[in-house]
Formats: C-alpha cells, structure tokens, sequence
C-alpha cells in the first residue's frame, strides 16, 4: 500500500500517513523507545454540528446529539466495550467537543487486540427504542451534574453571554429536555453522515508500526463510498449576546471568566494565525507577562489564571479565566490592559519571550503520544500539517503578531461570566 513519509528536521520527527481503501485517513507516528502506543480516531461531529446536509438532505438533530452518540457507540449486540478493553488491558475513553468525537485507547502490550475493539466499536452501530431511552437516564444525571460543576457553568455561561445564534451557546451535553428527543432514526442518521470511515481520521504514536497498523486495517475496516456531509451554521452577529451573566453556586472562591469575540469565517482560521493569536496570549496575559504579574501581586487571582484560544467554523474568541475574590475588578484590569496593548502593541522583548515559549511547548508535545495524536487528528480536521507549525514559528515576526492584534481583543465587544457564592 502506499504511503507518504513526513520528516522534519528542526523537530527530528517523522511520521507516515496512508490513505487506506476503506477510505480512513491513518497517521502513525512511531516512538522507538517507548513503552506504550496511543490510538485515537475522531469524526468531525461536535456538539456544534446540529444542523447539516447529507447526500441532500437537510437534518436537524437535538442538542447534545453528538455526546449522546459517542456514548452509544460503545454498545454492541455483544456487549459493553469497556468490557473487551479490560482484557486486553488497555485503558480506553471518547469524548466529545465542539468540534469532533473522538475515541482512545492507550496499551503497553496487545496493541492489535485493542485496536481491532477500536474498529468494531466505529462500526457497529446498535442503537434501538429500549438502548437508547434507557442512556437518556444515565446522560441526564451527567447533565445535572455538570449544571453544578463551577468551572464548566463559567465556561458555558460566557459562550452564552457571547453568541446570540451560534451553536457555541449551547451544552455540549445537551439539555434533559432536548436528549429526551433522541431516537435511534436520529442517532443512525447521524452516525451514517459523519461517521463514515472517508470522514475520519486515525492517529497512532509510541511503541508501534506502520505495518502493525496497517495489518489491523486491512483485516477490520470495511469499504466506504464516500458520504457528502456539511454543516450548516446560522449568521452570527459581531456583537455578543449580553455584557454579563451571573450566577450564584456553593463555591469558596468566585470564579470568572472573561472573553473577546471577533469576527469569524465560517472556515478554521489559518495556523498561522492561530499560532500567532498563542504568540499574543503569552505575552499579553503568560506567566511571564506583566499583566499577570499585576493580578498576582493584588491578589486578583491565582496559579489557576489562564487563557485561551477558542477557533472553529464561524466562531473564534480569546478566553481568560480563574477564581478571584474580587472578580469584577480583575476583568476589569484586563479590559484595561487590552485597551492598553492597542495603543502599544506587543513590544519586541515580549515577543522574543513568548515566541520561545509556544515554539518549546509545541516542540514538548512530541514526547507524549497522547499529545501527537490530538496534534494531528486536530491538524487533519483544520486543513494544514503538523510540522507546518515548527516552519512558522521560525519564520514569524513582531509584526505579525501585532497585525493579528488588529483583528482581536476588542474592548467593546467582550462578555463577562461570574460564578459568586451563596451567602
């Protein structure tokens, strides 16, 4: 079969990628010395993926489909695959983001055993009446759940604050109202959209070979014709949706959380420019930065203080977030300092710091096969390379970053959530 061959010499890593007759996308990454290999295959099917268009048709799902779905999937007519996980002694998960669902496992011996669970749990689907009402239960106590988790309600009631149409603004999870909707007509029409293997990719690092993958491959995976599938997002507004949201749950310290919408293509932005929005992060709001230090020595926040970049068809916003005593006035230190960099730009020694800083932390992420394979099935879904990155980052300048400034952080177009305690 055959295969390109990917090296790049600033990292010194390699890996291969074929695209297999089934119609999956596989990347393997070998680690000679390691001791245990990391599998992950993903669908781009997010919580963000309500409405698309398959072969035509136009389908409208429930919220918190997405979620529901990658929980099902580990259900056959044989059985659970946690089950089959545990005698091969691998320690297997999925998740589901905005974005995409994605299903892992992790082993130190019977790599073949467990990856051939990995492809019959992406392609049996069993969903029927009794299977699927019976989940609802189940899900809906993890929504409940979640509703009294502080550090997801900050999160989940500043996407709200911040988009007035876009999917963004919903659980990922779904509402119990709206999971009681689910049907498995539902579950399989999106099952047949996405989850056909053409609209897949799967990552493999560590101890292992591309001819040990490849091997399972050809034994497990079925052939596809290919499934025409696109979402469909609604227009969203430049303007967020509420200045602030408030709410009151039983914590020791109020917690914060503090974005800036921007204008957003319905496209991922270039990697360029998702590299240079970390280069700004860092040396606007890093450890290392002024701004942090400023919050830290007024006792506005704590170690737990970060931010984030939060990208993907038709939304794209800045995030910072921590607990803080005084909440209010640590957003608004930041509100300053932003109206600040505006006015300065980011200055040439930041630069130089925070450039070190996201070009080691990328460089870093090789020696972990957990961390190569989100890099590449998060690449594969984004359009660009992996290495793409190590040539930018050589090659970007101040001026960049501060040009990408010029389309982020806006002062007047921000939202603020609070989670306050109960007095």
């Amino acid at each position: 079969m055959n295969y390109t061959e990917i090296s790049n010499e600033r990292l010194g890593e390699t890996y291969y990628q074929v695209k297999h007759p089934s119609g999956l996308t596989i990347v393997v990454c070998p680690k000679k010395d390691y001791n245990s290999a990391y599998a992950l295959i993903g669908t781009q099917f997010g919580s963000i993926n309500s409405r698309f268009i398959c072969n035509g048709k136009t389908v409208t799902v429930p919220d918190g489909t997405a979620h529901y779905l990658e929980h099902k999937l580990f259900e056959s007519e044989e059985g659970d695959a946690f089950h089959l996980y545990a005698k091969t002694g691998a320690s297997a998960n999925a998740f589901t983001s905005f974005n995409n669902t994605c299903y892992l496992f992790s082993c130190t011996d019977q790599f073949k055993e467990s990856l051939e669970i990995l492809f019959d749990l992406i392609q049996s689907p069993y969903f029927t009446p009794e299977t699927v009402a019976k989940e609802q239960g189940i899900i809906g106590q993890e929504i409940k759940m979640y509703a009294d988790n502080p550090d997801w309600k900050v999160f989940i009631n500043l996407l709200q604050a911040l988009y007035q149409n876009h999917p963004m603004n919903k659980d990922i999870a779904g509402s119990v109202e709206s999971i009681a909707e689910i049907t498995p007509e539902v579950l399989y029409e999106c099952y047949n959209g996405f989850y056909n293997l053409h609209n897949m990719v799967l990552c493999v690092a560590g101890k292992v070979s591309l001819d040990e993958v490849l091997a399972v491959a050809d034994s497990k995976l079925k052939n596809n014709e290919p499934v025409s599938t696109e979402s469909v997002f609604p227009d969203e507004p430049y303007a967020v949706a509420k200045p602030l949201i408030e709410e009151k749950l039983p914590v020791a310290v109020p917690q914060f959380a503090l974005g800036f919408k921007e204008n957003a293509p319905l496209e991922y932005p270039t990697l360029k420019e998702y590299l240079c929005t970390n280069i700004l992060l860092d040396a606007f709001g890093g450890t290392g930065s002024a701004l942090y230090r400023r919050l830290l020595d007024e006792n506005l926040i704590n170690s737990g203080f970060s931010s984030s970049y939060l990208s993907g068809p038709g939304y794209r916003t800045v995030v910072f977030e921590g607990e803080s005593r005084e909440p209010r006035r640590a957003a608004e230190l930041i509100q300053e300092a932003v109206v600040r960099l505006h006015e300065t730009g980011i200055s040439q020694e930041d630069f130089d710091i925070a450039l070190r800083s996201v070009y080691g932390n990328f460089a870093t992420s090789f020696e972990s096969p957990a961390s190569i394979a989100y890099e590449f099935v998060n690449a594969h879904f984004a359009r660009h390379g992996v290495f793409e990155a190590a040539d930018i980052l050589a090659a970007v300048t101040l001026d960049d970053i501060n040009e990408r400034l010029s389309h982020q952080l806006d002062p007047q177009n921000c939202a603020l959530s609070l989670i306050t305690g109960i007095e």
